[in-house]
């Protein structure tokens, strides 16, 4: 049993992770990124190439710095340029850039699956509570808990966490007071993105990597935001931990019934509070 949660938590934190950065996004854009789980995927093959040539750490650090930059042009030259033209286009335009990184990585990569090496120092297994359980699964768990309270502070207690809180809420009242609405979007699509470029280095070696990893997880990644409330961090949060616990439990428990386990969490919390576990909010 203490597998199975550990298990569940490891993957709750990855969809944390995505999904704060799809949250942190709708919060203050009201759009949906559909790239946003190719971008996981295209990390994921840019942290694999930096591995190979440098070491896992450099690639940690590296790759989300780099989608981090890359959703900033996105900001820039797509949401900025595209903001008052309606959804319809923003949609097409990300569902373009999954069908562009998708043919990148197939091209580049191939689509035979791929795994990342962690480094030695986080190989083997360790004793949790009698249990022997992977030390970089643990390692997914640290790190990912600890990017959610690193976030959530930020959010809270920053200067620009109260302009982002300001601009997701009262944008018209936040210009009309000095806040640079555009350069606090920039910031957060481009952390978001960050977050998904950190997602897929994390679950390199823990998850085999394909061209159609982004997809599979999108859908889940999609169903925490709901689940949490449409823009809320902390919802999110929660939302995808519990996620994470059930369909671990639910895989071993009743595997027949697991694959449904995301979209009945979906529908029974839309059903109790239509606006999902935390309401509309940023953090």
């Amino acid at each position: 049993m203490m597998v199975q949660l550990l298990n569940g938590l490891a993957f709750g934190v990855l969809l944390l992770i995505l999904a704060s950065g799809l949250a942190m996004i709708f919060g203050l854009r009201g759009i949906i990124n559909f790239a946003h789980g190719a971008l996981y995927m295209f990390a994921a093959y840019i942290g694999l190439t930096v591995t190979q040539y440098t070491s896992y750490w450099v690639a940690l650090i590296v790759t989300p710095i780099g989608l981090g930059i890359l959703g900033i042009l996105l900001d820039r030259y797509g949401v900025r340029y595209l903001s008052a033209r309606g959804y319809l286009d923003f949609i097409l335009l990300t569902f373009g850039l999954t069908f562009v990184l998708t043919g990148i990585v197939q091209t580049a990569w191939g689509t035979q699956p791929r795994a990342i090496s962690p480094p030695e120092i986080l190989g083997g297994s360790t004793d949790v509570l009698g249990s022997s359980y992977p030390i970089y699964r643990l390692f997914v768990i640290v790190v990912g808990l600890a990017v959610a309270g690193a976030l959530l502070l930020w959010l809270r207690r920053s200067r620009i966490g109260l302009h982002i809180r300001a601009s997701s809420t009262h944008r018209e009242v936040a210009t009309v007071v000095g806040i640079d609405v555009n350069r606090v979007s920039a910031t957060v699509v481009g952390i978001g993105t960050g977050l998904a470029g950190l997602a897929g280095v994390l679950a390199g070696p823990y998850l085999s990597l394909s061209p159609n990893m982004g997809a599979e997880v999108l859908i889940l990644t999609f169903i925490v935001v709901v689940v949490g409330g449409l823009g809320s961090m902390g919802g999110a949060m929660i939302a995808a931990i519990a996620l994470g616990l059930m369909n671990s439990i639910a895989s071993v428990q009743l595997p027949d019934f697991a694959p449904y386990v995301p979209y009945a969490l979906m529908i029974v919390v839309l059903l109790i509070k239509p606006t999902g576990i935390a309401g509309t909010r940023t953090a």
